[in-house]
């Protein structure tokens, strides 16, 4: 239907013009007429050379022999005709006009006018969407979804069962409100879902719509602020308005701190287009009552800054946390999207959930399908456990570039620097169990060892973190002992950064440091207003601010020197590691362990046993990378 109106459109401007070319090229043509004096015009006539008059009045026009056109103005001559008939010049009378403009006229005079208006009705209607002509710029963008239009139930989320619990009373208000209505109680007016991108919100959201057999309502925030002010607030009170005809519905603010940041913070000021469209939202949440039947639900990843008056009770009551999946939950996402292709028996979905802790729904989402691709891109009929080890290594690391070519010496320098993490890690018991060492570049990084927790980490114990600095360190450290100091590169600068940062968490947040105690020390704040960086106000003291560096430097420098002991003393291991990786390019964790052992591996099957190392490995979860090895890059002055 737009398009047949666009059609129509064009074809009206096309006309137009069309019309107004004719117009101008018959006209043009009085531009080429001589204009004669009473006199001239008797002369031109004694000569014989007009051939025919048009006489309207005392206006006479005409045309010479050779075909030139020409205007005069003639007095009262009762002569003329006579003049003209004994010349044998054609004569025409016409009657005079009376005075009144004829309709072309008036569309002539009125046209760019006529123009203008409609020129500016049509970039309205396309700003604004086409919706309600001109002056329909103040009415909602939300669009409805009816129960049978993408209907989605509990059924289709997976893996964030406390939220879906602490909707399922706003389920029950909207199927029967007369339940909570008889005992006098009062349906929260909103729910706010928190949860970082990817878990699910929206999904959830409409799941309720879904369950509850009521119509939904989505926007996003950013759909209510437009250039013009007060247009926020008009589409405010036309969305609550829907709602209210539509009653019982669920209307869903989607990234709703796009318009309900805080007022009145920042350098600027605020945007007052924003703040009188928060304004509104706040009364309109007033204003409505639960007994209407509209249950308002909103998500956002940044409730930090939201303004404390959407959160009060009464609007917001009530604030869902959609965190990121257990490994419960991630299995139970893995098997709703897994049923969409069509899978090997040797696909484990309980090593993929372990292998993957800290993955948000749309993560594995994205992993499956990566799978699919992978095992169509070989021609498979199905997916394979392979695939979808290749497809977490390709979603967490990157893809492989094979085609990228190393020198011998690089490639020596980065096996070294590989096996320097791994043999750190296999000596330090608060370390996670290694899942695969590679020197295959990916991405950015020209090789990885990949560690695996064997559980969900919730909190971080301080030996787990020192492990970390320590086997952060091992890949410099073995830089330094193998090739020296001259040829130490640039290789660790992520795992010096990681380091860093680690400690002075450990200093600053988590209260380790016996000098310091257990205090937090923030740092110095700075905020960036017009391209320049204005400190605000510094947290600690100068003499505070030497303690905390030289507590970090110490716990940084402890992890350094344990690196370079344990490398010094299991030296040939990490020799025979190196010489491994630089053979076979990627070593599973089984394979390393055994390397290790026997001096030597048995690789019946080298593709599956690399890229299937999940199912053989019993401790497998999300890969915590350590030590990418970047190329350097020229330093230019």
């Amino acid at each position: 239907m737009m398009n047949l109106r666009n059609i129509v459109l064009w074809l009206f401007i096309a006309l137009i013009v069309f019309g107004l070319f004719n117009l101008f090229s018959n006209t043009s043509g009085d531009r080429n007429t001589v204009d004669l004096t009473y006199s001239q015009f008797l002369d031109e006539v004694e000569a014989g050379s007009i051939k025919d008059v048009i006489i309207r009045g005392n206006n006479i026009n005409g045309a010479f022999e050779d075909g030139r056109s020409f205007k005069t103005y003639a007095a009262n001559d009762p002569t003329l005709v006579d003049r003209l008939n004994d010349r044998g010049v054609n004569i025409s009378a016409a009657p005079l006009d009376d005075g009144y403009p004829s309709l072309l006229g008036v569309l002539i005079s009125w046209f760019p006018m006529l123009l203008l208006i409609g020129v500016w009705i049509f970039f309205m209607r396309q700003m604004q969407g086409g919706r309600g002509g001109a002056m329909g710029f103040g009415r909602s963008k939300a669009k409805l979804l009816t129960e049978n239009k993408n209907k989605v139930t509990f059924n289709d989320v997976a893996g964030i069962d406390e939220a879906k619990e602490e909707l399922v009373e706003i389920v029950e208000f909207l199927k029967d409100p007369r339940k909570f209505q008889k005992l006098g109680g009062r349906i929260p007016k909103g729910a706010l879902l928190i949860g970082p991108p990817g878990t699910g919100k929206t999904l959830l959201a409409r799941a309720v719509a879904g369950e509850a057999g009521v119509p939904f309502f989505t926007i996003s925030g950013s759909d209510f602020v437009e250039m013009f002010v007060g247009v926020g607030a008009s589409r405010v009170r036309d969305m609550f308005e829907q709602g209210r005809r539509n009653a019982p519905c669920i209307i869903f603010i989607d990234e709703i701190d796009a318009v309900g940041r805080s007022r009145g913070a920042g350098l600027g000021g605020g945007n007052d287009e924003r703040e009188q469209t928060l304004n509104q939202i706040l009364v309109e949440m007033d204003g409505f009552d639960t007994q209407e039947g509209i249950i308002l639900v909103a998500a956002t990843n940044r409730p930090d800054v939201l303004d404390p008056a959407l959160l009060r009770p009464g609007r917001f009551d009530r604030q869902v946390v959609v965190p990121n999946p257990d490994i419960l939950g991630r299995e139970a996402i893995l098997k709703v999207h897994i049923k969409k292709i069509s899978v090997a028996p040797d696909v484990d979905i309980r090593t993929i959930a372990r292998g993957t802790p800290g993955f948000s729904g749309a993560d594995l989402a994205n992993i499956v399908n990566e799978a699919a691709l992978l095992a169509a891109r070989k021609n498979k009929k199905i997916v394979t456990m392979v695939d979808f080890e290749e497809a977490k290594d390709k979603v967490m690391m990157g893809s492989e570039r094979r085609s990228l070519v190393m020198s011998q010496e690089e490639k020596e320098l980065t096996a070294y620097h590989e096996g320097g993490h791994a043999v750190v890690a296999l000596n330090q018991s608060a370390s996670d169990p290694i899942h695969k060492a590679t020197i295959i570049p990916r991405g950015r990084a020209l090789g990885m060892v990949m560690r695996l927790p064997e559980r969900d980490q919730l909190s971080l114990p301080r030996e787990k973190m020192l492990a970390d600095i320590t086997v952060a360190m091992g890949g410099r450290v073995a830089e330094e002992i193998i090739f020296g100091d001259k040829k130490v590169t640039s290789g660790a600068s992520s795992d010096i950064e990681m380091a860093t940062k680690m400690a002075r968490n450990m200093v600053t947040k988590f209260g380790m440091s016996e000098k310091l105690g257990p205090l937090q020390y923030g740092e110095n704040e700075e905020e960036v207003f017009l391209g320049r960086s204005v400190q605000r106000h510094q947290n600690v003291s100068e003499e505070t601010a030497k303690l905390i560096d030289s507590e970090i430097r110490q716990i940084v420098d402890s992890c350094y020197d344990l690196a370079k002991k344990i490398l010094n003393e299991k030296i040939d291991d990490l020799h025979a590691l190196a010489k491994g990786l630089i053979e076979y390019e990627t070593l599973n964790g089984d394979e390393i362990t055994t390397l290790l052992k026997e001096g030597k591996i048995d690789r019946s099957n080298p593709e599956e046993e690399i890229n299937n190392a999940g199912p053989s490995v019993p401790k497998s979860g999300k890969s915590a990378p350590v030590g990418p090895s970047f190329k350097p890059k020229p330093q230019t002055s």
